[in-house]
C-alpha cells in the first residue's frame, strides 16, 4: 500500500510538473521568441522556420513528439522498459499540456520578465518531474542518457550544456540579443531544478571540538534526536588530544545545536558545513529492492 501511494505521488508530480513546463514555454518563451534550450526550444525554432510553409508553422506539440522518438528508443535500450514508460508518460503529458493550455502572455513585450519567470517556472516543473522519477523527454532525457556515462555530473548540469548548444542554434533564427536573454533562463532553469532535486536532501553537518564530549553528546541526542559520532582529534600546534563530535541535523535544527553546544561548553570550537545528501536511518532510506534514480 505504501509503495502504491509513492508511485501515485510520483505520477502526480510528473502531471503537474509537465503542466508548469508547458505553461512557461507557451506563455513566456514562445510569446517572447526565446529559445532556452530543450526540445521545446528547438520546436520554437522549427515553428519560426516553417511559418512560410504552414499556417502558423509546425505546432510545438507535434515537433516535441517527433524529436523525442529516436531519444526514447535509445533510452529503452539503455534504461529498460520501466524507465521508458515513465519518460513516455512525461513526454505525452508535456505535448498534451502544450496542446490544451491557453496562452497567457503575462509578460508580453518584456524580455527580461519572460526570461526570469519562464526560467523559474520551467526549473520548478523539471524539478517536479525528476522527483517523480521521470523526464519529459527532450534534452532532460538526453542529459539523463549522458549521465549514464558521466555519473559525476547531475542531470541538471548536463542539461545546461545541451541547452546551451540549442541556444546557439536560436541565435541564427532570433539574433544575439534574444540569445542573451535566453542564457538567463537557461541558468535559472538549471539552478532551480538542481535546487529542487538536491534541496529535498539538504542537511547540515557540525564538527564540534569540546572538553565535554560525553555530556554534550547526551544533550544533543536527547534534545535533537540525532545521532552523534565521537572522533579522536589532536591539535597540531598544542599537541593536545581531544574528542571531536560529528553530528548531522536538519537545517532547522542547526541553530538549536549551536545554542546547546555553547551553553554546555562556551569554549567549544564548532564548524558547520552544508551537506547535499544524507542516506541512512533518520534521513533518506532507499526502498528495499528498488534501484534509486539519480537525477
Amino acid at each position: 500500500m505504501r509503495r502504491r501511494k509513492t508511485i501515485a505521488a510520483e505520477y502526480l508530480l510528473t502531471l503537474f510538473g509537465t503542466g508548469i513546463i508547458a505553461f512557461a514555454t507557451a506563455s513566456f518563451f514562445d510569446t517572447a521568441g526565446l529559445v532556452t534550450g530543450g526540445f521545446s526550444g528547438l520546436a520554437i525554432v522549427i515553428r519560426e522556420l516553417t511559418l512560410d510553409l504552414f499556417p502558423g508553422g509546425v505546432p510545438l506539440a507535434v515537433t516535441n513528439l517527433l524529436l523525442n522518438i529516436p531519444v526514447l528508443l535509445i533510452a529503452a535500450v539503455q534504461r529498460g522498459r520501466r524507465y521508458l514508460f515513465r519518460t513516455l508518460c512525461g513526454t505525452v503529458l508535456l505535448s498534451f499540456w502544450l496542446t490544451v493550455l491557453p496562452v497567457v502572455p503575462l509578460a508580453e513585450g518584456d524580455l527580461l520578465l519572460s526570461s526570469i519567470y519562464g526560467g523559474v517556472l520551467t526549473g520548478v516543473g523539471i524539478g517536479m518531474v525528476f522527483l517523480g522519477q521521470a523526464t519529459t523527454g527532450g534534452t532532460d532525457l538526453v542529459a539523463s542518457i549522458l549521465q549514464y556515462f558521466f555519473r559525476q555530473y547531475s542531470v541538471a548540469k548536463l542539461m545546461q550544456v545541451v541547452d546551451g548548444l540549442i541556444v546557439l542554434v536560436g541565435i541564427y533564427v532570433f539574433g544575439v540579443r534574444m540569445a542573451l536573454y535566453a542564457i538567463i533562463s537557461v541558468y535559472l532553469i538549471t539552478k532551480v531544478s538542481d535546487g529542487m532535486i538536491e534541496g529535498m536532501k539538504f542537511s547540515k553537518a557540525a564538527f564540534i571540538i569540546t572538553k565535554k564530549p560525553d555530556e554534550l553528546a547526551d544533550v544533543l541526542m536527547d534534545e535533537l534526536y540525532r545521532g552523534v559520532t565521537g572522533l579522536w582529534s589532536m591539535g597540531m600546534y598544542s599537541k593536545v588530544r581531544r574528542d571531536m563530535l560529528f553530528c548531522v541535523v536538519y537545517p532547522r535544527q542547526i541553530v538549536r545545536l549551536k545554542a546547546l553546544t555553547l551553553k554546555m561548553d562556551p569554549e567549544a570550537f564548532v564548524v558547520v558545513t552544508d551537506v547535499r545528501e544524507v542516506l541512512g536511518e533518520g534521513f533518506i532510506e532507499a526502498a528495499s529492492g528498488e534501484p534509486s534514480f539519480r537525477a
